[in-house]
């Protein structure tokens, strides 16, 4: 959601940001229809106000002629003014569909691309190294490791699944654990979020309209012959959702901002229009477990701005602790989602890929979501403003399961247990064959 008065100052800004943004919407038929919306509403309300007057003053009249006249001109009006309310409800839903669709407007240090192929790295970090021996990929490890069983995930739920076992879920629950207390060091509340999020917690975070088809929608069937029915829920595929709409329909104290928020979840993501894109292994699959980050602070763009550095290093952090190489790439206009108007991506070196693979993403929303999910914030001049939102992943398995078998492996076909995650597997140095 924008701020419509700039829509109709500036349509410019949002035509070039739709086009930036590959959204196909038509910015000049949206305020066509805003205009006449506006038009009708003013009538309506016109109609209304005469229609409660003359109620008002009919028991005074005393004529019966006139008394008469008028409930013969009440009845066409009201008539007259079902229609309009009709009419209205019709703009109001092509209204409030199209505003839906309206684009967050792209920094201006934003680098135009079509797609994540313009993306631009910005800075790199750690070395990549060579290994003297040859290199297993994450699959092969698992599977020699007795720690990732692909097939039998594939024949219980089905394509992009998988089962993570003994060292293999440690070793997941290690990495999640390490995340949540670095970020609880940096004073993050974590959340065990819903799982289950209605159809406006979508809207809200801007999931929905446009994502349906990369969610999964909870529904019921009571036989095997009678079609699912819908419950009207659906799987989030980041806590992001869920937390970022905690706050929803609330006024805060500055004095509370910046909230920093941390959920931990599984995710859930259909990966529609995905097929044939990077299906091997355990880098695009339908269910993982993620430690997202989400901010809500003043609506000034400068402590937005240092919100999202915070929010980025406390992830790059989690990567340097690993000692995980990596890069970070502002991302370009046409690999944006729609309301976010600035985006880093860190991505880690798979050496089994033989390049960098996006694991984390860290986004600026401004006002954008808490416009739809009507957070604000009483600033000091007692003014009610709206909360600026960001979020970013911290640690996301098990696709950074990926890098950290493949780069810790041995020659033996162990895998070395990362320094900083024995702790969380009981000292525990190596994830060896089973005997």
């Amino acid at each position: 959601m924008v701020d419509l008065d700039l829509v109709r100052k500036s349509p410019e800004l949002f035509e070039a940001a739709c086009k930036a943004k590959n959204i196909k919407l038509d910015i000049r038929a949206f305020l066509k229809i805003d205009m006449e919306r506006r038009e009708k509403m003013a009538e309506t309300q016109t109609m209304q106000a005469k229609r409660n007057a003359v109620s008002k003053k009919m028991p005074t009249i005393k004529d019966k002629t006139e008394k008469e006249s008028i409930v013969k001109e009440m009845k066409l009006l009201g008539e007259k003014l079902k229609e309009h309310e009709a009419a209205l409800g019709v703009l109001d839903a092509q209204w409030m569909a199209m505003q839906l669709r309206l684009p967050g407007l792209p920094l201006p240090n934003v680098p135009k691309g079509k797609d994540d192929s313009e993306n631009v790295e910005i800075r790199t970090h750690g070395k990549i190294p060579t290994f003297d021996f040859d290199l297993k990929d994450h699959v092969a490890l698992g599977e020699s490791l007795d720690i990732i069983d692909i097939p039998r995930g594939v024949k219980i739920a089905g394509a992009r699944s998988y089962f993570l076992k003994g060292d293999g879920a440690r070793l997941e629950y290690a990495l999640l654990m390490f995340t949540l207390d670095h970020l609880k060091k940096k004073g993050f509340t974590a959340f065990i979020p819903p799982l289950l999020v209605n159809y406006d917690a979508m809207v809200g975070t801007s999931y929905f309209p446009g994502g349906e088809e990369m969610a999964y929608a909870v529904g019921v069937r009571k036989s095997q012959s009678q079609p699912i029915e819908s419950d009207d829920v659906y799987l989030i595929g980041t806590s992001e959702v869920s937390v970022t709409s905690y706050h929803g329909g609330e006024t805060l104290d500055l004095q509370a901002l910046p909230k920093r928020y941390c959920g931990i979840s599984n995710c859930f993501r259909r990966e529609a229009g995905t097929y044939g894109k990077d299906t091997h292994g355990l880098y695009r699959i339908h269910q993982f477990q993620k430690v997202e980050q989400v901010i809500l602070c003043e609506n000034d763009p400068a402590v937005s701005a240092k919100m999202h550095k915070e929010i980025l290093q406390n992830a790059e952090e989690v990567l340097q602790a690993l000692k995980l190489p990596y890069r970070v790439v502002d991302v370009c206009t046409g690999d944006m989602g729609q309301g976010q108007i600035y985006k880093n991506d860190i991505e880690t070196w798979m050496p089994s890929r033989k390049c960098y693979g996006e694991t984390h993403s860290c986004s600026t929303f401004h006002d954008f979501q808490s416009r739809r999910l009507n957070i604000k914030y009483t600033a000091k001049d007692g003014t009610k403003k709206f909360v600026h939102t960001l979020n970013n992943t911290c640690i996301a398995s098990p696709r950074i399961l990926i890098p950290v078998l493949e780069m810790y492996q041995n020659k033996d076909g162990s895998v070395t247990v990362p320094e900083v995650l024995r702790p969380y597997m009981g000292g525990q140095e190596k994830i060896k064959k089973p005997s």
